[in-house]
């Protein structure tokens, strides 16, 4: 998945429209037609404007609500973007004892951004787009004891308006489920010639190949992460059993994105269903076709840089087309010759 895809994709989401990037290396995609829409009525808070007077966050969970354009614009870090002209709400904490924070904005109203910064404002932190409706979300943050540590809600572009902001204590979501990918280590230096799909032509865009046992069904392991600058996605193909309906249900470690892909054609795939998947929460989609269909499927990081390297993730399936043999790598040409 070494490879940048040389097209911007717009994707049918579960909750939401959204843009979405099938490559695995960071780049801008995003324009400003979408913001300012609704910047909603400032809140008239006192405290919040800058750092000199952020509101003090004494303990966690920390929840809060309020409304950015009643604000200036006062920071903005890099996350992928820059140059936003956003207003932003400042909050300040001083963890007595290192820890690991999220700190997440689901159930804004508007494209926000985040970002964890130190007094001389150093970016420890940040995220653009990670729910559905380009609302952000950092997973993990480390934060040391003692420590002053602001937290800024800003926004894209120069959008602004009602936002909702959560900070809890992160815990690790860990699931041992083994490895029946078999990909090769994300060590640096990295040449992924393992699933990469359309992000792999150099290796003839390989695909796994997904089958279920004598009824329809699997439980397949994964592993997903980051190497270098690059995110690690993989691509798969399966056959849609004699109900016309496959059930795929993702659980992961970190948060990632799942996509049924279409047409089956590298120069013209889109995203046809997503969902976004919060760290150990089963998200399922339901995938509907004609028995014998071979749907393509995409499973990545939702942020293109992660806190690991490597993370599990796991994928059941109810409906396939019954098989003998697990999985399989399957060439881009090979499954061309399935349409001849």
């Amino acid at each position: 998945m070494r490879n940048l895809l040389a097209f911007v994709l717009m994707i049918a989401l579960v909750s939401s429209a959204a843009a979405a990037d099938l490559g695995n290396v960071s780049r801008d995609i995003k324009t400003n037609d979408h913001v300012g829409m609704n910047p909603g009525t400032p809140d008239g808070r006192d405290g919040g404007e800058a750092m000199g007077d952020a509101v003090g966050i004494a303990s966690l969970p920390f929840s809060d609500t309020g409304n950015t354009s009643g604000n200036m614009d006062d920071y903005d870090a890099v996350c992928p973007y820059s140059g936003s002209t956003s207003p932003d709400q400042v909050y300040s904490f001083t963890p007595a004892s290192d820890m690991v924070v999220s700190v997440d904005l689901l159930g804004s109203t508007y494209d926000t951004k985040v970002y964890v910064m130190l007094a001389d404002q150093t970016v420890i932190a940040c995220n653009d787009d990670f729910h559905p409706g380009y609302v952000s979300m950092i997973q993990e943050a480390y934060l040391l004891g003692g420590t002053e540590y602001f937290v800024i809600v800003d926004g894209y572009g120069g959008d602004m308006g009602d936002f909702v902001i959560n900070i809890l204590e992160f815990e690790a979501c860990i699931i041992d489920c083994g490895d029946d990918e078999g990909e090769p280590a994300l060590d640096p230096g990295y040449m992924d010639a393992w699933n990469g799909g359309c992000n792999s032509p150099e290796y003839g865009s390989p695909f796994q190949s997904l089958e279920g046992d004598g009824n329809g069904d699997l439980t397949f392991c994964g592993q997903s992460g980051w190497y270098d600058s690059s995110r690690d996605t993989d691509w798969f193909i399966i056959t849609v059993g004699e109900y016309g309906m496959v059930e795929w249900t993702v659980e992961a470690e970190q948060g990632t994105n799942i996509y049924l892909l279409g047409p089956n054609d590298c120069d013209a795939v889109g995203v046809i269903e997503s969902a976004t998947l919060t760290p150990c929460v089963a998200t399922t989609l339901s995938l509907q076709g004609t028995p014998g269909d071979l749907l393509w499927l995409w499973v990545g990081p939702s942020e293109f840089s992660g806190p690991v390297n490597e993370y599990n993730y796991l994928c059941t399936f109810t409906g396939l087309f019954p098989g003998t043999t697990a999985t399989e790598e399957v060439s881009f040409d090979g499954i061309k010759s399935l349409y001849r």
